[in-house]
This record gives structure tokens, C-alpha cells and sequence, in this order.
């Protein structure tokens, strides 16, 4: 059994929930913005009062991929509630002489010591700012989006252990290595 995807998903009361068991679609709207997913057929997701369940067939024995469905199912639904509510961020910091981003209206351009400059376009529901110290805030209802756009950012440039030069998470540690030291 799953310990994850037996438990309720708790609904706020700023949230509206949309359940088709037909379809296997679940709509989340709430006030910052509206998420859907469609789960895996050997699961059933019902809607209570004020929480989501989701359950599978007990008359059977789920085997290991139903199992994990489950319990991934369930995360789902939740993150896209939290989406909804209170939404996800994601902080990267620009390090290295003279590289920044700036706004180019929907695209990021970034400057990180390519001979031309990268422009990023964020997915619909990704929104990003820039602060005054170069740092790079991504964010919007979906994690799964929030991420890899920030994903995307990191990647043109990732940390690199000599320097320390790089697109880096504001939470990420870069162990930093000595080199080669020449002479006796």
C-alpha cells in the first residue's frame, strides 16, 4: 500500500476542484491561476467535502508500477494545489565579471561570456523578474514548469568548482577545488 497516496489531499476554500472520472481529468483553479492533469487508468481520484482522495482497487493486489501511480497521483494533485494557492519559485544567482540578465519584454537575455547573448522564452504561466543584484526569480503555479525553466536558465552556464563562476541556485553549494599548484 501506498502511504503517500492514502492520504487526503485538503482543498482551501479559495480553490475550485473539477473532477472527471470519465476523462481521468482533474481541473485546480484558484487565484493564481488554473493547473489540470489526467492520471493513470488504475487509479480513482473522488471528491469529498473539502479533500481529494485517491484510491485504487483493493479487491486486487496493486502491483509496484499501481503502487507508485498512486502515491505519484496524489503528490500531483497536491503540488498543483499549493500551485493554485500560494504558487512556486525558484531563485538562481548570476556569478561572474560582467554577466547579467535582463528583460527583453516575455524573453530573458543572458550575458554569461558567449560571444552572443542567450535568449530564454518562458513557458505560458512561467513568469520571471530580475532584481537590482542580478539574481533571477522564476515562478508560477506549476513546480513542474517553475523548475525546468530554471533548469533551462542554469544550463546555459552551470557553477563550475574552480572559479566559481557560473548560473547558480540561491540554496546551491559549489565545493570549491584548488587547481594545480606548480613548482617544489
Amino acid at each position: 500500500m501506498s502511504r503517500i497516496g492514502k492520504k487526503p489531499v485538503s482543498v482551501p476554500s479559495s480553490v475550485n476542484v473539477d473532477v472527471n472520472a470519465s476523462s481521468r481529468r482533474i481541473k485546480v483553479s484558484g487565484p493564481k491561476g488554473e493547473l489540470s492533469y489526467e492520471w493513470h487508468s488504475s487509479i480513482e481520484v473522488s471528491n469529498g467535502d473539502d479533500a481529494i482522495v485517491c484510491s485504487v482497487d483493493e479487491s486486487t493486489t496493486p502491483d509496484k508500477a499501481v503502487r507508485s501511480q498512486w502515491g505519484t497521483t496524489r503528490a500531483r494533485i497536491q503540488n498543483m494545489v499549493i500551485g493554485v494557492t500560494d504558487g512556486y519559485s525558484k531563485r538562481l544567482k548570476i556569478v561572474g565579471v560582467g554577466w547579467n540578465a535582463k528583460d527583453q519584454g516575455r524573453q530573458i537575455r543572458l550575458n554569461v561570456g558567449y560571444c552572443h547573448p542567450v535568449d530564454l522564452t518562458p513557458p505560458n504561466g512561467v513568469e520571471f523578474t530580475i532584481e537590482q543584484n542580478g539574481d533571477v526569480i522564476v515562478s508560477g503555479p506549476d513546480k513542474h514548469q517553475v523548475g525546468q525553466f530554471a533548469a533551462n536558465i542554469r544550463d546555459q552556464r552551470r557553477p563550475e568548482p574552480y572559479n566559481g563562476k557560473g548560473i547558480m541556485y540561491d540554496d546551491e553549494v559549489i565545493i570549491r577545488k584548488q587547481g594545480k599548484v606548480f613548482g617544489s
